[in-house]
């Protein structure tokens, strides 16, 4: 009777049906020294699961984190803002007359760029003198609209 009972209960507990109470029994049963020898094999796992019950995490938790602000970054960032700052300075400063296309006077440098853009401009202007028989083609594709609308006319009249 008791086997039928522990059979029944072990088909429940592997479809997942089993209560917290009959599980209870299951680990009673299989953790006795004789054990049908047919269900032998479950043994095992139900007396892991009582050693498993009995095991308790000692360990302490802390609940609080404890947040460390680190000064040492900080400062090394703030020095090394500074270094760059130092250095932009430096070399915006100091107009070096050594380098290659480098004017030191603004209103040289202002004359030179005006150079530089009346030189563009004549080029466009160029280029754009070049690009003006475009116009004619727009001439033509107008004459052509023309001829769409006779054809479309005639059409017209010659479906009725």
């Amino acid at each position: 009777m008791v086997l039928n009972n522990i059979e029944d209960l072990l088909e429940k507990y592997e479809n997942g049906e089993t209560t917290l109470k009959e599980e209870q029994q299951l680990k009673h049963y299989f953790s006795k020294e004789t054990v049908a020898p047919h269900l032998e094999m479950y043994k095992p796992m139900f007396t892991y699961f009582l050693g498993n019950q009995q095991e308790q995490f000692t360990k302490d938790l802390p609940l609080k984190t404890t947040r460390t602000f680190n000064y040492k970054w900080i400062s090394v960032a703030a020095v090394a803002v500074l270094m760059l700052g130092f250095y932009f300075n430096q070399s915006t400063e100091t107009c070096q007359e050594n380098l290659v296309g480098t004017i030191c006077e603004p209103e040289e440098a202002f004359n030179e760029v005006t150079k530089s853009l009346a030189m563009i401009s004549s080029h466009f202007n160029k280029g754009t003198s070049t690009v003006n028989y475009l116009s004619e083609v727009n001439k033509g594709t107008a004459t052509l609209d023309y001829l769409n609308e006779i054809e479309n006319t005639t059409s017209i009249i010659f479906k009725n």
